[in-house]
């Protein structure tokens, strides 16, 4: 099983990181929230356990954006704050669990375990991939943006789902070209710009913010400008 872990704090973050190693998870860490929501945003996991009090986004905004993005992967939340009222802000935020520090690692563990089973079917089968106001199903091969249906050949998909893999750095059309369509590129044809371009109109032209961009003698980023 794969799990997130979100927590600036090194000692603890590499303590809990070799535990859950030692008890068989796979885990991927962030020390900040704004970095572990771009994680969160690309690969699949069957649990997210997040700090509270992290750089860059808070462990409560990036629980809401997750589920803003339609991410339903449980999330458990670590934090010093005890109070009422506190968890139950986490939980209207879409936390599945609260863990207040300081913790025992046993308990920890008991948490995990009961939240991977319990959101197991959810995680397996929800493949999601989002990018500001845009979100990818890999399983049902749909696309919103702003909540908004867009409707994509599977060239524009496959196009679609590399750029955003590869968010904010910039793909040569002979990469897209190998990577996304198997071919070698032919730098007599315009076939990766054409593309591109129906992409470009179907992703970006109804939408005040731009999301595809040109760089000039370079290729092609996914970036928020």
């Amino acid at each position: 099983m794969k799990l997130l872990l979100i927590e600036d704090e090194p000692k603890t973050l590499q303590s809990l990181k070799q535990g859950l190693e030692e008890n068989g998870f796979e885990v991927d860490v962030a020390y900040d929230g704004l970095i572990g929501l771009q994680i969160a945003r690309r690969n699949a996991y069957q649990l997210i356990i997040s700090d509270i009090i992290i750089p860059g986004m808070n462990g409560v905004e990036l629980c809401r954006e997750l589920r803003k993005m339609g991410n339903q992967t449980p999330i458990l939340m670590l934090t010093a704050l005890g109070t009422t009222d506190d968890k139950v802000t986490g939980f209207d935020a879409g936390a599945d669990d609260y863990l207040v520090k300081p913790f025992e690692f046993k308990e920890l563990m008991a948490r995990v375990r009961a939240l991977t089973k319990r959101g197991g079917n959810i995680s397996q089968t929800a493949q999601l991939l989002g990018f500001a106001d845009l979100e990818v199903n890999l399983d049902a091969k749909t696309v919103h943006r702003s909540g908004v249906k867009i409707e994509l050949t599977a060239r524009e998909f496959n196009l679609l789902v590399y750029l955003i893999r590869n968010q904010g750095r910039v793909v040569s059309k002979a990469e897209i070209a190998e990577q996304v369509w198997e071919i070698d590129f032919d730098s007599g044809t315009n076939i990766i710009e054409v593309y591109v371009n129906y992409l470009r109109k179907k992703i970006d032209r109804d939408f005040p913010t731009k999301l595809i961009h040109t760089q000039f003698g370079m290729g092609y980023v996914l970036k928020n400008e």
